[in-house]
């Protein structure tokens, strides 16, 4: 199992899958396709029925259940095949280290170093197979780990003629950048629950991420000579600084953890007639996260009262929600991976999810949907990795998972 998991992950990281976060396609990138097509054959390969890769880069697959299982809920295991468009996915060079011994790692590409004092986690991982960057590209591993794990999870299902209810899988792209359930089709994937496999740690079931939305504040200026600009001018740049300096100071990424929410500045623009600043808002307490909103709106309100009408304008999207709301009716779906886990002699833990998951917009479609670790750390940068016996114990994790499928 070791050797395939670890060949697995090495080829499909070897593909360029980056999605593109300015296009308006689906999927957002044509390369994405690449790794499409070769588990559209894997699956096909492996004798499952229903496989189909579709128009817009999605792959579906089931492994139907074995005799006498039936009557059981059918199970799902998703993971996505983009790489985030943070850092380059193009031409990855995987460093392989065997019997890693817990100290600081050179890159060797980059001649920067992975280091323990950054990643405590590294220390956890000495002893195993290590596979890092060479310090020039992202690794890969979230998520073609995770799609490692579950194909060969159902190979090792397959040729151990282990009992199994029905198990639907699906390789999405594009959930990188915010999309990878939303063409996802739940009138072919017919799982009752499902789990994406996209996590850190190999013992995690996470079942509660933040509540998001966007916000786009524009400012209108006027604009003169500023020689003639006594009492006329308003200079909207100024005016945005002014906006952005009411905020909470402590309620920023750097300065928030755990279920702490935050504004996030993600980009600003602008002149002295007119600018822009965009905003991600986070919480993971919807009456919190409701409040960040109105804050926004009454800022925008009392700008517009002080330097006249439609000066500020303001849109905010919601782009997901907390699946805490969803999971917590169906806690089997967590019950039952928490025993998987523990089952390989691990013990479970469930954090909340600073983050999204194609789960959480899934759980919300109806689908039960909580989140698998894949064993892999410090995502979307040169500085990412993972142990193959990480990977190996999520494979068994899954098959624990599968071989107990919940009564209909």
């Amino acid at each position: 199992m070791a050797k395939k998991v670890e060949e697995r992950f090495l080829n499909y990281v070897s593909y360029w899958t980056t999605s593109d976060e300015n296009s308006n396609t689906t999927p957002s990138s044509k390369r994405e396709f690449s790794l499409g097509k070769v588990l559209e054959s894997e699956l096909n390969d492996l004798g499952l029925s229903n496989v189909k890769l579709d128009e817009k880069c999605y792959v579906y697959g089931l492994l139907p259940a074995t005799p006498g299982m039936e009557d059981t809920k059918s199970i799902g295991f998703i993971s996505h095949m983009d790489t985030a468009p943070d850092f380059s996915g193009e031409n990855i060079k995987p460093q392989i280290i065997e019997k890693y011994d817990g100290k600081d790692i050179l890159l060797k590409g980059s001649n920067t170093y992975l280091k323990t004092s950054d990643f405590p986690d590294l220390k956890t991982l000495t002893g195993k197979t290590l596979i890092t960057t060479d310090g020039t590209t992202l690794l890969g591993a979230d998520d073609k780990a995770g799609i490692a794990e579950i194909i060969s999870a159902l190979e090792l299902i397959i040729d151990s003629k282990t009992p199994h209810g029905d198990i639907w899988v699906a390789f999405t792209p594009d959930e990188e950048i915010g999309a990878g359930a939303s063409n996802f089709d739940l009138n072919y994937f017919k799982a009752d629950y499902a789990y994406t496999v996209d996590g850190d740690y190999e013992g995690e079931v996470a079942y509660e991420n933040f509540n998001a939305a966007s916000a786009t504040i524009k400012f209108k200026g006027v604009n003169v000579h500023p020689g003639e600009a006594k009492d006329i001018m308003v200079n909207s740049a100024l005016l945005a600084c002014e906006f952005a300096n009411k905020l909470p100071k402590n309620e920023v990424p750097s300065k928030t953890c755990g279920r702490e929410g935050f504004f996030h500045l993600t980009d600003l623009s602008g002149d002295v007639s007119h600018s822009t600043l965009n905003y991600i808002i986070r919480d993971h307490d919807l009456e919190k996260f409701n409040d960040k909103i109105k804050f926004l709106e009454n800022l925008t309100n009392e700008f517009n009262s002080k330097y006249g009408n439609d000066t500020v304008t303001i849109n905010t999207s919601i782009s997901y929600n907390n699946m805490l709301s969803i999971i917590e009716k169906h806690m089997y779906v967590v019950d039952l991976a928490k025993d998987a886990i523990k089952s390989v002699g691990l013990d479970p833990i469930s954090r909340p999810v600073r983050g999204g998951t194609d789960g959480a917009m899934l759980s919300f479609k109806g689908l039960p949907c909580p989140n698998l670790g894949t064993g892999g750390y410090g995502f979307h940068g040169p500085f990412e990795h993972i142990a193959l016996e990480s990977m190996q114990t999520v494979v068994k994790i899954l098959v624990e998972i599968a071989k107990h499928p919940v009564k209909k």
